[in-house]
């Protein structure tokens, strides 16, 4: 059962990144807000739900949020930061973004940049214990999904309809095959046989 707020002082917004692991394309992270009565029997972790589960749920919360955000940092620029820092960089810009001001941030994971001066918790596996979080995990991965779509029409051959650019086998065959792309991440140091 997932808790509706860490606190319900001011409003609380929850965050959460997709694409971190991905050999290929942008770092995606989401803020939401939601109302503090907000309940939806298939909300959870995005990586607990099918992917029906997901895109049916994304229109309710972006619907029923009090405020939500999503952002994204692409490759390049993820090849000149590293990932951390590009992960965070895109959870400040959906906060940035917000059209309601969070007076608190619940950040999925254990390590987060303060942003401005903006009460945070960190908290593990938090997009399975909070609403706001497991709201922004699954913004974060059906908009990083939808742009993998378009992605896989310019690369058909790295199979990232399916695989979204995650190490999977297939996609390493095909970086052997066809060798990396403008959209590959560089700085992941991406070797297909030893993978």
């Amino acid at each position: 059962m997932l808790l509706s707020y860490f606190q319900n002082l001011v409003p609380e917004a929850g965050l959460d990144e997709a694409g971190r692991g991905c050999y290929a394309g942008p770092v995606f992270a989401a803020a939401v807000i939601l109302p503090p009565d907000f309940h939806h029997p298939l909300l959870n972790d995005s990586k607990q739900l099918k992917e029906k589960q997901r895109d049916l749920l994304r229109p309710i919360i972006e619907k029923e949020s009090v405020a939500f955000a999503v952002s994204s940092i692409d490759n390049n620029e993820i090849d000149v930061i590293n990932i951390l820092q590009a992960s965070y960089k895109a959870m400040h810009l959906s906060i940035n973004k917000l059209s309601v001001k969070p007076g608190q941030l619940l950040i999925d994971g254990n390590r987060f940049k303060p942003y401005k001066k903006i009460p945070y918790q960190c908290i593990i596996k938090g997009d399975g214990k909070y609403t706001s979080i497991a709201a922004a995990s699954i913004l974060a991965k059906t908009y990083r999904d939808e742009y993998m779509q378009k992605l896989h029409l310019e690369f058909p051959h790295y199979g990232w309809n399916k695989n979204k650019a995650y190490g999977t086998a297939s996609h390493r065959k095909a970086i052997e095959k066809y060798g990396l792309c403008k959209y590959h991440r560089i700085s992941f140091n991406i070797n297909p046989i030893s993978c």
